[in-house]
């Protein structure tokens, strides 16, 4: 195991996956949140880093951080040769610390400092951590085609390349995959070490006032999206992702129409969002937007808003009502389960606060975990981690910075404030539970809402990226056995993992 300590003892499936990688060259490691995925590019580490640089890179800086340390206690090796490099040290001094033997770092440094000449691209092995993010113009893209120009072997992890072929494709292209290794945790060899999940979805009446300020808020934004519709621009109501990428439409339209159009899919696109909240999120959250579009500049758009009569009596019934009927149920799980550690997770940070502040109502030692736009440096979310760790509080409430890659310790209880159509986000907030032993995941979902949608969106995008990946595991193993499509192959390539 060359330069990892004894004790380090791998599992089957890490070893054969390490195996596999260092045999077939660029592979992509899709395995489960908890399962070793770090390890294995270890196991990787140590046989290619006798042929020269590694570059092992994560998206954020405390995930860099933290491969760093495990890195140097899984290691035996010398720390002064292991470099941390983030945008926060001189660029002079970087120059420097890019000729280490093994240099942890986020995506954008490297890229920076390639680009500015400060490093160069090559080494005999890139780690990109979450590799479902080499899409588009992210900086992984950049770095895995200059890491390739200099015959730079390529090793990805993620737990979710995505449910969709053209990106699970674009990712594949993008980081020059020769070989795709997925486990599942109903694989033979990766089943003994998973923890029983028990996964339960709680579904939530809206109740009466929530449901009739759904209804209000709905009308008006039906009577505007015909509007917008007669003028040649259906909206998609029920695709966020689509309603955004309808502006762009709507900016290449003549001028006769265009500004039109764009002050009525402002109007559009705040009532969306609002219905989204008083369906999904709470009251205090509702409100809150709605405070900061009266504060915003007056606007025709915004008027048509605080002008209808219907949305004065929506307002009317919020003061009439108690909290949303989710977070009642999630005080009642919180209460039942006294004494665990929980994770709750929730899509926006006004409803992070909300949902800190009802638990502390209740006597629950809670904690919020958000990110930078916070004003939450990364030393205060170590702190915050560090604490939860040690027991001082119960329940930590995060946005999405919780659900990627981040050292947050094992907890008995995940909950999903509301389900999200992600597949990658799903996987990754699942997995934080039941990492060391049996462990439970609660979804709430408000009953008629886009609640429901979501979840079953979610679940048919993880079984279809299951079956894409399963099927590209297949076609590249296929084409690994061709003799044409398999020419002999570097030394160092062929090296068996004798140290095992």
């Amino acid at each position: 195991m060359g330069i990892l300590r004894k004790e380090i003892v791998p599992r089957s499936y890490q070893l054969a996956i390490a195996q596999s990688a260092l045999q077939k060259g660029n592979t992509l490691v899709v395995l489960p949140t908890g399962m070793g995925k770090t390890l294995i590019a270890f196991l990787v580490v140590a046989e290619r880093i006798g042929l020269g640089r590694v570059v092992f890179l994560a998206p954020t800086k405390p995930l860099v951080q933290q491969h760093h340390k495990s890195f140097l206690e899984a290691a035996d090796f010398p720390p002064e040769d292991a470099a941390l490099i983030t945008g926060e040290i001189a660029p002079k001094k970087r120059q420097g610390l890019w000729q280490k033997r093994i240099c942890f770092s986020t995506p954008q440094s490297f890229k920076n400092d390639i680009l500015a000449g400060r490093a160069d691209a090559s080494c005999s092995l890139c780690v990109i951590d979450e590799a479902h993010r080499a899409v588009g113009n992210y900086a992984y893209t950049f770095i895995a085609s200059e890491v390739a120009k200099k015959g730079g072997m390529i090793l990805g992890l993620t737990a979710s390349p995505g449910g969709d072929r053209r990106r699970i494709q674009e990712i594949v292209d993008a980081l020059g995959i020769q070989n795709i290794e997925i486990r599942t945790a109903y694989d033979a060899d990766v089943a003994p070490y998973v923890k029983r999940l028990d996964i339960e979805h709680v579904k939530v009446p809206l109740g009466g006032r929530f449901s009739e300020v759904r209804r209000l808020l709905s009308a008006m934004l039906s009577e505007h999206a015909e509007h917008l519709s007669s003028m040649g621009f259906p909206p998609p109501l029920k695709s966020k992702k689509g309603l955004v990428e309808l502006r762009a439409r709507i900016m290449k339209a003549s001028e006769k129409i265009r500004y039109g159009a764009l002050s009525l899919y402002s109007t559009i696109f705040n009532l969306a969002h609002m219905l989204e909240l008083i369906e999904t999120q709470g009251l205090s959250t509702f409100l809150s937007y709605v405070q900061k579009l009266r504060a915003r500049e007056e606007t025709k758009a915004r008027r048509r808003i605080f002008s209808d009569r219907r949305f004065a009596e929506a307002l009317r019934l919020c003061k009439e009502a108690e909290e949303h009927p989710k977070m009642g149920k999630l005080l009642e799980i919180v209460s039942a389960r006294g004494g665990e550690k929980i994770l709750v997770f929730t899509q926006y940070r006004d409803q992070v606060k909300a949902i800190v502040e009802a638990l502390r109502s209740k006597g629950v030692l809670a904690e919020r975990f958000v990110g930078k736009k916070e004003g939450v440096t990364a030393e205060e979310q170590k702190r915050t981690i560090e604490r939860f760790s040690k027991g001082e509080f119960d329940v930590m409430v995060a946005t999405s910075i919780g659900e990627e890659g981040l050292d947050i310790p094992s907890v008995d209880t995940v909950v999903f404030f509301e389900p999200i159509p992600s597949e990658i986000r799903t996987i990754q907030r699942r997995g934080r539970a039941g990492r060391l032993k049996a462990g439970r995941v609660v979804v709430l979902m408000a009953e008629g809402t886009r609640d429901e949608a979501h979840f079953h969106s979610s679940r048919k995008k993880e079984e279809r990226m299951r079956r894409i990946v399963g099927r590209m595991q297949a076609q590249f193993s296929r084409s690994m056995e061709s003799p044409k499509a398999n020419p002999p192959k570097r030394r160092e390539e062929q090296k068996k993992l004798t140290d095992f």
